[in-house]
């Protein structure tokens, strides 16, 4: 079908069929990054271009986080000049630097341990077609992810598809504060010896362990498979 050109042409481009979890995942690594002050002494964020390559996120999902974080008072943006960071900064993510400058990585992994079992327990119970369509979406742009950062978003995504099969809202903003002081704390500390990550990286499997389980609606398992996933995580990070 032939395509006109102009602003037909350009939202022609436009994947609509962005899933939520993929937008929060895209979300909350902005707020990392603001927490953590990686952006110009001017307080402006990098360009678009830049940030898509770096968080390894599409333009849509990009430009729906950075509206997310506009309508919260964080960033403001200036037509040809770019986007800055508030002075004062959005409720949310003054609040997200605060927490992270106070949480060291081990004692983070702990309260993923407290809370995201319980997460997938609820999933196991509540999840929808539509939910797990989503992250079996998140797992197969993982495995395809040209780099750490691009997988890192569909990490993100797939956690929070969890939170949302949870269809518990309560569940859901916990999830993304405590995703939000995760990525915080662990903005620029995670080395990698490979530029992407290895086709056996063990959080494929975890991942679709934990899925099958929802799947199954099996509560009890997706439960402990999570909490081998974060137990395996924290054991390659730190030892444990």
């Amino acid at each position: 079908m032939e395509q006109s050109h102009g602003a037909a042409e350009d939202d022609s481009r436009i994947d609509r069929s962005i899933p939520a979890e993929s937008v929060g995942a895209a979300v909350g690594l902005l707020r990392a990054r603001i927490a953590a002050a990686d952006y110009g002494p001017d307080g402006r964020l990098p360009s678009e271009r830049r940030l898509i390559a770096e968080m390894g996120v599409g333009r849509t999902e990009l430009r729906k986080a950075l509206e997310t974080l506009e309508r919260e008072g964080a960033i403001w943006r200036h037509v040809g000049k770019g986007t800055f960071v508030h002075d004062r900064g959005g409720e949310a993510t003054t609040a997200v630097a605060g927490l992270a400058r106070q949480t060291t990585p081990v004692k983070m992994m702990r309260a993923r341990l407290a809370v995201e079992p319980a997460i997938a327990r609820e999933a196991a119970i509540n999840a929808s077609a539509e939910a797990l369509a989503h992250m079996a979406v998140a797992m197969q742009r993982a495995h395809t992810a040209a780099s750490w950062r691009a997988y890192e978003v569909q990490d993100d995504a797939f956690h929070r598809s969890l939170a949302e099969a949870s269809d518990n809202l309560p569940l859901l903003a916990i999830f993304d504060q405590l995703n939000a002081i995760r990525r915080a704390v662990a903005w620029g500390n995670v080395e990698r010896r490979s530029p992407r990550p290895p086709r056996d990286h063990p959080s494929f499997a975890e991942h679709e362990r934990i899925a099958s389980a929802i799947a199954a609606r099996d509560p009890e398992a997706a439960q402990a498979a999570m909490r081998l996933h974060l137990r395996s995580v924290a054991s390659r990070l730190f030892g444990e």
